[in-house]
């Protein structure tokens, strides 16, 4: 008897997927809904977006034969004074199932990001998500509506995010393609896994010369010493990764030997800050991230910074200074790039932040330990061998375009008026 019941409800069961679409005004939703609440329906799925003001709502819905026509029909009289176009199209429980089934996959994240997204940038990404046989599940815009001449507009952002399911063919080979397509096009990509993590990051460690500022504060100090050709040099193999961080640090500083200290107050006044930081910073401290300057500069610079944007952590390095003059010495140990990974990881434990959780952002070779530790390494304006390395990279934007590659909106970043 029991089976007989069970095979009777089947029967009776019916899955109805409904589209509607029309000009988009209060209360559509509403007014659907309550049809289906009437006839005590089950809401299986739901989606709705809003383009341009015209609607797009699909609601999947479960009830029994017996009263499904009046729920198609008082749906479709509805729709007809809310003046909206409604379809419907049943589903079989088969097909039901496989989309159940589906649920378990591998989610990631596609984010595109430039000064301005063209059709091309859009149908280049989709292309190899689908030779990749993943599936779009959904796409938003995160930035802003666009001007009509937005084209002709210096700092003009443009941010799109792709979510997909499945698992990747050759992920590798996603990321190469990705990265090939994004320097071909001048448009930058992030492809990130949806797991928890990416939804709670909580620390954000950056490196300062070229990265939070446009210089680098040793060459700035060495022009004021009239040793800029010099030490230039020896930054430029440095960051490129040619030479070893800590001895070609101690010969740089050791030529601005005997210069004033006043003149650091001087260049620190004048620093050429990046694009977005100031942005930047007053989003992550208003939404409770932590946030450290972890640079193989000078201390002096970082805690002007500091107490500028209100960074919570500064480590970099001390130069040693006797009668007001620099001696050519540092105090301490040099933070290099092992250093930089072990600070991280010292801030996420004392922040009790799990290393997932955490991001590094940053351009140079002595970088790339703190890159490839964090949960999410950004390579920022990058040097090529950074770029290659790390997994995200930004190059078309400012430094500000970090918030887009963490899900936020131009409506949560930029605040109310």
């Amino acid at each position: 008897m029991d089976t007989n019941h069970h095979e009777t409800a089947a029967q009776n069961l019916e899955l109805i997927l409904i589209n509607i679409s029309g000009q988009d005004r209060p209360g559509v939703t509403a007014a659907l809904t309550a049809i289906l609440a009437k006839y005590d329906a089950t809401v299986l799925d739901i989606g709705q977006a809003d383009i341009h003001h015209t609607l797009s709502l699909g609601i999947l819905f479960r009830t029994t034969s017996d009263v499904s026509g009046e729920i198609m029909k008082d749906l479709l009289f509805k729709a007809y004074d809310l003046q909206v176009k409604i379809r419907f199209t049943p589903i079989s429980i088969e097909n039901y199932n496989s989309w159940v089934s589906r649920q378990g996959k591998n989610r990631w994240i596609i984010t595109l990001l430039g000064r301005q997204l063209t059709a091309r940038h859009i149908a280049l990404v989709s292309e190899i998500v689908a030779d990749q046989g993943l599936n779009i599940d959904a796409i938003q815009r995160l930035t802003g509506r666009p001007p009509l001449d937005s084209a002709e507009t210096p700092q003009a952002k443009a941010c799109i995010e792709f979510s997909v399911r499945g698992t990747p063919n050759d992920r590798e080979d996603m990321q190469r393609r990705f990265i090939r397509i994004a320097a071909d096009e001048d448009f930058d990509i992030s492809l990130q896994e949806d797991n928890m993590y990416r939804r709670c990051r909580r620390l954000i460690c950056f490196d300062m010369d070229s990265t939070l500022i446009q210089t680098e504060c040793i060459d700035q100090l060495a022009e004021r010493a009239g040793v800029g050709d010099k030490v230039r040099a020896i930054t430029e193999r440095a960051m490129r990764g040619e030479i070893d961080f800590i001895e070609s640090f101690t010969e740089r500083v050791a030529l601005l030997k005997g210069l004033d200290v006043s003149v650091m107050d001087d260049i620190a006044q004048h620093l050429p800050i990046t694009e977005g930081v100031e942005s930047m910073m007053k989003v992550l401290k208003r939404t409770g991230y932590k946030t450290a300057i972890l640079s193989g500069g000078f201390t002096f610079f970082g805690d002007y910074l500091k107490s500028k944007y209100g960074f919570d952590y500064v480590y970099a390095n001390e130069l040693e200074v006797e009668d007001g003059k620099l001696t050519g010495r540092y105090v301490g140990e040099v933070v290099d790039g092992r250093r930089k990974a072990e600070l991280l990881k010292l801030i996420a434990q004392v922040e009790n932040v799990d290393l997932a959780q955490t991001i590094a952002v940053g351009d140079g070779a002595n970088d790339l330990p703190m890159l490839s530790v964090a949960g999410l390494g950004i390579a920022f304006h990058a040097k090529p061998k950074v770029k290659e390395t790390a997994r995200q990279s930004i190059s078309t934007i400012g430094i500000d375009g970090v918030l887009y590659f963490l899900g936020f909106k131009d409506s949560y970043i930029q605040p109310s008026k």
